[in-house]
C-alpha cells in the first residue's frame, strides 16, 4: 500500500513539472503500467491468475481410484495435503497412498502413520525433482502394478501442469485441488501463481507434455530405471 502512495504521488510530481509531449509519451505511458502492475500484484489480481489456472479442471467426482498420489511441494505445503490425503483413504476412496518429491516422500509417509494409517498401504518415491520427473517415477514404479487410475493432490496452480502431465503418461486422473494456505502473502500467492504459468510455456515449448507412447509407459527410459536404483528411489512405510 505504501509503496502504491509513493509511486503515484511521484507520478503526480513528475506530471505537475513536465512538458504536454513529456506527459504524453512519457508520464501516461509509465502510468498505465504501473496501474497495471499493482493490479496484477493486488489480492484480486492474483486471484485472477490464479482463476485462469483451475476454471477449467474438472471437479473431484468422488469415484474411486486404485491410489491416491501426493505430489510434494516443499514443507510448508506437506502438512495439509497429508491430512487430506489420509481423510480421502480414511472415506476408502483408494486403497494405497503413494507420495512423489525428493524431499516430501519419507517425512510425508512418516506423517501418514500419524495419522493411523498402516504402513503396509504407503509408498513413493525421493527422487523426482520436477513435475515431469514425479510423473516419470511415479509411472515407473505404480504401472507395472497394473495402477490406472489415480486421484492426484497438489495445490490448485500445480494441479493443471500436473494432470496434464500424469495423463500424458497412460493415468486417468481425478484432480483432487488443494488450496495454497489462506496465511500466504499476496506476493507468496503471486509468486506460486507466476511459478505455474512460467512453467506450462517451458513445458509445452519443449515438448514435455505430448502424450507417451504405450512402448514408453512400459518401457521407461534409461536414465530412469538407473537412478531409480543407484538412488534407491523407491520408498514404503515398511522401512519408517
Amino acid at each position: 500500500m505504501l509503496e502504491s502512495l509513493i509511486f503515484f504521488a511521484l507520478l503526480w510530481v513528475l506530471w505537475l513539472v513536465s512538458s504536454r509531449q513529456q506527459k504524453r509519451r512519457v508520464i501516461l505511458p509509465v502510468a498505465i503500467i504501473g496501474v497495471i502492475y499493482l493490479f496484477l500484484t493486488s489480492p484480486i489480481g492474483v486471484d485472477l491468475a490464479n482463476h485462469g489456472l483451475t476454471f477449467a479442471l474438472p471437479p473431484d467426482t468422488g469415484e474411486k481410484a486404485d491410489a491416491i498420489i501426493i505430489l510434494g511441494r516443499g514443507e510448508s505445503l506437506r502438512s495439509h495435503r497429508v491430512e487430506v490425503a489420509s481423510k480421502l483413504w480414511k472415506a476408502q476412496r483408494a486403497p494405497q497412498i503413494f507420495v512423489s518429491g525428493m524431499l516430501d516422500a519419507e517425512e510425508s509417509i512418516s506423517q501418514l502413520q500419524n495419522w493411523g494409517i498402516s504402513k503396509i498401504y504407503l509408498s513413493g518415491e525421493r527422487c523426482s525433482q520436477t513435475t515431469e520427473e514425479n510423473a516419470q517415477f511415479t509411472t515407473a514404479v505404480l504401472h507395472p502394478q497394473g495402477i490406472q487410475k489415480i486421484l492426484l493432490l497438489t495445490d490448485a496452480p500445480h494441479m493443471l501442469r500436473s494432470q496434464i502431465l500424469f495423463q500424458s503418461f497412460g493415468f486417468k486422473v481425478i484432480a483432487h485441488s488443494i488450496p495454497l494456505p489462506t496465511n500466504w502473502s499476496t506476493n507468496d500467492r503471486l509468486g506460486t501463481v507466476i511459478r505455474e504459468y512460467v512453467g506450462l510455456i517451458i513445458y509445452r515449448w519443449q515438448g514435455r507434455l505430448r502424450q507417451r507412447t504405450q512402448d514408453e509407459i512400459d518401457h521407461p527410459n534409461v536414465e530412469v530405471t538407473d537412478r531409480l536404483k543407484a538412488w534407491h528411489c523407491h520408498v514404503s512405510g515398511e522401512k519408517n
